[in-house]
């Protein structure tokens, strides 16, 4: 069986627990954690966890967020001279980007059914510009149903944290990770 193939089963594990309404926005946060060179595998999967979700009677909402920088910095009052000059870019212009991201994905999180699984995909298209930690934390709060994020990198069981694209220093989250490893509880 697959990388791939594992991790759809445990998701398919994960959709037949019962939800917790009681639980923090973070709490519903799922990371679904793979090895970054199998990406393009994971979006291929996404019919396949798709089928999932509306299968246990949930319903899928994705959210790919892949394109977003290109488009917010084509949009840019400066964007020429940022092509010109990528220094350009500093950290109040990419906190500019951030808030936009942050306001997109939390108008998708509060519109969504409370049975809905959001998935979104392309997180690893904000690096290095954006930190995932911190997108993750700024909309947590708007999760109603549950908010599967596909995020290549790595996730160490011990420390509970993740990397993202197996760079940066790892995050310690609450989220619950889907892993084909790991026992469900």
């Amino acid at each position: 069986m697959s990388r791939v193939s594992e991790l759809v089963d445990a998701y398919k594990t994960e959709l037949t627990l019962a939800w917790k309404d009681n639980v923090s926005g973070g709490e519903r946060v799922w990371m679904l954690v793979y090895p970054p060179d199998l990406e393009r595998q994971m979006r291929h999967a996404l019919p396949s966890i798709e089928l999932a979700t509306t299968q246990a009677d949930r319903v899928w909402v994705v959210l790919d967020i892949t394109n977003d920088f290109g488009h917010w910095l084509s949009t840019h009052r400066h964007a020429e001279a940022f092509y010109e000059d990528p220094s350009d870019l500093t950290q109040s212009i990419l906190d500019q980007f951030e808030a936009t991201l942050v306001v997109r994905i939390r108008q998708v999180l509060e519109t969504a059914p409370e049975n809905a699984v959001v998935a979104l995909v392309g997180i690893g298209s904000i690096f290095p510009f954006l930190r995932a930690s911190s997108v993750i934390k700024s909309v947590d709060s708007a999760v109603t149903g549950r908010f599967l994020v596909l995020f290549p990198g790595l996730h160490d069981p011990e420390t509970h944290s993740f990397r993202l694209l197996d760079a940066r220093d790892g995050f310690n989250y609450r989220a619950r990770v889907i892993d084909p490893q790991k026992d469900i509880a």
